[in-house]
């Protein structure tokens, strides 16, 4: 009977400091209340999940040597932009006419600078992305920069990965970050292979054992691809043939994609190389064959990059959404496959609905993972009091992150609508201020929406008591997924 009182008293006290440990290192209130009811209904496997994926490496410093890097670059980045950036300010007055806050935020938070003289083109699915990216690698004299979350050993990877070995051994500098988690297929065959033809490749974030390592929670979802320092490609898709839609695919994969040819490029440009560094331990110059000098052609396209993750001070790109939702007038379509907003968007999002804007919400009717889709549908009811449109795509899975916002801001990314892009993951989103491409991508927005079923307000409120509960309950662990 000793035994066992000591055993409660020590197991007590462990849960006491775990307790007070959640409290002072997560910042987030609703996050915190989830880890404490984890670790407190959940013995032993609570703490054990909390230290594996719970603490908060951006307050714990993890990156800080990253983040000092990150600024000596950046310093040199302004010299090669700065005066590019004062120029598209000076002649962008009537197109950020609603947008400018926003501008200023990115500019002042993550001194990521507006961008004019781009040409922006908008890529549905693989069947767009694909041809087009793989012949401007084709095409490439200097260097290829390529950044993925998921890189799978298939069909397209292949492909991809023999073009880039033809470029390496031409003697154009190939540099490779992949995800040491998304893209853990390729480890032990495809990345021996691209090294041994001259393929400069690093894993982000080594992963020793992948069922317990916190690194899984902080992993670089971003999907980058820059040749030559003249054209970058951004957005959803990553290299993998589910997202090259066939008569013989078992399923339907929407997703939307985007190249950028011009200045825009430079801040993706800086990303990459911070986590070059951060991955390889090598140091590149801010030179202009990284940084080209733009062609200062008649379109001025504006473009402007939103990048966050555990070595920001905040999670910007969560900020820039919301910026963008509430300098919008008319209307929000938002496109996310992965819908767990948080409070912050939520109540932001109502009061846009409650103040007459039309908002309109396209989702998976289809969804790879049951309990996201729960945590998810828990969000729906608030949602539709407020009034926002809320539609269920059946074609496919819609994977997809997108906004437009009154015809004149189009926001294309990587970023999902949940804790794990806003908090966790490394991303990056690009803001497109354009009439023509928010125009476009509004298009495509209505156009899936003909595959999609809106949900009715009042069924939704009928719907089983059982149904609400189950949700209720994943929206309780919501900021754990």
């Amino acid at each position: 009977m000793n035994w066992i009182l000591l055993i409660e008293i020590v197991y007590i006290t462990i849960l006491v400091l775990v307790c007070l440990r959640i409290i002072y290192d997560t910042r987030s209130v609703t996050k915190t209340m989830a880890y404490l009811l984890f670790v407190i209904f959940f013995p032993v496997i609570g703490m054990v999940f909390y230290f594996s994926f719970g603490i908060n490496y951006r307050k714990r410093k993890l990156y800080n040597s990253k983040l000092l890097a990150d600024e000596q670059l950046l310093s040199g980045l302004r010299e090669h932009i700065s005066s590019y950036a004062d120029e598209s300010l000076r002649q962008s007055a009537g197109v950020l006419q609603h947008n400018r806050e926003l501008a200023s935020f990115l500019t002042r938070d993550l001194h990521s600078q507006l961008t004019g003289h781009n040409h922006v083109k908008v890529l549905l699915n693989g069947e767009e992305k694909f041809p087009e990216m793989l012949k401007a690698i084709s095409e490439a004299r200097h260097h290829i920069h390529i950044e993925y979350y998921i890189y799978e050993n298939d069909a397209i990877g292949q492909q991809l990965a023999e073009l880039l070995m033809r470029k390496a051994r031409e003697g154009v500098a190939v540099r490779f970050i992949y995800d040491d988690f998304g893209s853990r297929r390729i480890r032990k065959k495809l990345v021996p292979k691209l090294k041994a033809a001259g393929v400069q490749a690093f894993p982000f974030h080594k992963v020793l054992i992948l069922l317990l390592a916190n690194r899984l929670n902080y992993r670089n979802h971003r999907k980058v691809v820059i040749v030559d320092g003249q054209t970058a490609f951004t957005g959803g898709i990553n290299v993998s043939d589910k997202y090259i839609n066939t008569p013989d695919s078992p399923l339907y994969w929407r997703d939307t994609h985007l190249r950028i040819d011009g200045p825009g490029v430079y801040y993706l440009q800086y990303l990459f190389l911070c986590d070059w560094r951060f991955c390889s331990g090598e140091a590149l110059a801010a030179d202009e064959m990284l940084f080209m000098p733009p062609s200062l052609e008649a379109n001025n396209t504006l473009v402007q990059i939103a990048a966050s993750g555990p070595d920001s001070n905040q999670p910007s790109i969560l900020y820039s959404l919301l910026q963008a939702v509430y300098l919008a007038e008319k209307e929000i379509l938002i496109t996310t496959p992965y819908f767990i907003p948080g409070e912050s968007m939520l109540e932001a999002l109502s009061i846009a609905a409650l103040s007459g804007l039309q908002v309109k919400l396209l989702v998976p009717g289809i969804s790879d993972s049951k309990l996201v889709n729960a945590a998810a549908r828990s969000y729906y009811g608030d949602l539709l009091d407020a009034g926002v449109e809320i539609y269920l795509y059946k074609k496919g899975f819609i994977h997809a992150k997108t906004m437009v916002t009154d015809g004149k801001l189009a926001v294309i990314g990587s970023a999902n609508m949940d804790y794990r892009s806003f908090e966790l993951n490394f991303e990056v989103n690009a803001f497109v201020y354009d009439t023509a491409i928010a125009a476009s991508l509004r298009e495509t927005f209505f156009a899936d929406l003909q595959h999609a079923t809106r949900i009715d307000p009042a069924s939704w409120a009928q719907r089983a008591l059982y149904r609400e509960i189950v949700e209720k309950i994943a929206r309780l662990v919501s900021p754990l997924l």
